[in-house]
């Protein structure tokens, strides 16, 4: 049987797709080097102002995660929303984003817990999570999804922060949902051009 028409694959969303294969390269290097590359240059904990590295982890701890199943987890959300919030707002919108919850993220890291090594991209997520309410915002109205979200997102990671002992970074997930939400509203009120 033959097709009339020919399907061909897109690169929808440049941004979310070169992310993830930074990321998927960050853990193999990861695996190869037997962690050495990850310590060194993806993930972010207090070491001296002086190195130039701790300047580079500021931004490559998103890019860094501990293994398979936190790569997934991670991953599987942003190619999952990514896209979506890509078309809406644009490549280098989004790029932004994600560079400024890196930021953001890996310097609170490194001010309020010295003792606490940060990598994976869940900051990242929870910013588009956080962002993708304000895709259908309408003037002078908070849309109801922004309202649970925030409640159930933030709420969430806030409640597991307080009762639970684990290695999540509760504190990141709710900085970069606070990222997002800012960045939604700052773009939804056309203050960042969407190329």
């Amino acid at each position: 049987m033959r097709l009339k028409g020919k399907i061909k694959v897109s690169f929808n969303s440049p941004v979310v797709i070169c992310f993830t294969a930074v990321c998927f390269a960050a853990l193999v290097l990861g695996w190869i080097t037997k962690g050495w590359s990850t310590n060194t240059f993806f993930s972010v904990y207090h070491s001296s102002l002086l190195s130039p590295l701790t300047y580079v982890r500021m931004i490559g701890h998103v890019f860094g995660h501990a293994g398979w199943e936190h790569f997934i987890g991670n991953i599987m959300l942003l190619l999952i929303v990514g896209p979506l919030l890509e078309e809406k707002y644009g490549s280098s919108n989004i790029l932004f984003v994600i560079l400024a919850t890196a930021l953001v993220t890996g310097i609170a890291n490194y001010v309020f817990f010295p003792r606490v090594q940060l990598l994976g991209a869940s900051g990242v997520v929870f910013a588009f999570i956080l962002l993708s309410p304000f895709t259908s915002v309408k003037e002078g109205s908070i849309p109801i999804t922004l309202v649970l979200v925030a409640a159930l997102y933030i709420g969430g990671q806030v409640y597991n922060g307080i009762v639970t002992n684990d290695n999540v970074s509760h504190l990141t997930h709710i900085i970069g949902g606070c990222v997002g939400a800012g960045l939604g509203y700052v773009m939804h009120k056309n203050k960042m051009n969407r190329y």
